[in-house]
């Protein structure tokens, strides 16, 4: 049974498109997944399923919050093995001084083309730090986020595919619970 890591894009953010933890939990149960844990208030659930087309399953999540909450999120879903590989390719692991809350992982839904991509790591993103690895795009913020003149909008207008960001403490926290369900088989 594989374990699935479940993000939600663009919930409980100011205000808009309001999901409780509990019903996003609840959710998961009617759709058949088993054990979800949710992790803060910002739409991740971690669980276990048979099911193993991640589009197929993408658009199930999506139909049923759409269905039973009102509105309907990306939903950017990754495999355990999907995060322990974004952990290993963080391209920030080997350097000092580098601050986890400052380090934010973009899931992308799809991998850019290579235009896309190309295009991207071109942008001028100032003192931020970004790297484009397959699916991911890892960004350092020096001064941290709230800081930032990153042009966001503008490096998601190139991508041309939806993403959800999480910083690097969420990223390994997720991976953590992931491995509980896999070791708990």
């Amino acid at each position: 049974m594989a374990v699935i890591i479940c993000m939600l894009r663009g919930v409980n953010l100011a205000g808009r498109n309001k999901i409780k933890m509990d019903a996003l939990k609840a959710l998961c149960i009617s759709l058949k997944f088993k054990d979800p844990q949710t992790f803060i208030q910002s739409g991740n659930v971690i669980f276990r399923t048979e099911e193993k087309d991640l589009v197929k399953l993408a658009k199930r999540i999506g139909d049923a919050i759409e269905k039973k909450i009102g509105f309907r999120p990306a939903v950017i879903l990754r495999t355990a093995t999907d995060l322990r590989g974004v952990i290993v390719r963080n391209p920030f692991a080997k350097r000092s001084g580098i601050e986890p809350g400052k380090l934010l992982v973009t899931f992308l839904a799809d991998a850019p083309a290579k235009g896309a991509r190309e295009q991207t790591l071109a942008i001028d993103t100032g003192p931020e730090e970004l790297h484009l690895i397959g699916r991911e795009v890892f960004i350092y913020f020096l001064d941290g986020q709230g800081r930032s003149k990153l042009p966001w909008s503008k490096i998601e207008r190139t991508l041309q595919t939806a993403g959800t960001g999480r910083n690097w403490n969420s990223v390994t926290k997720m991976l953590e619970i992931a491995e509980k369900l896999e070791a708990a088989k």
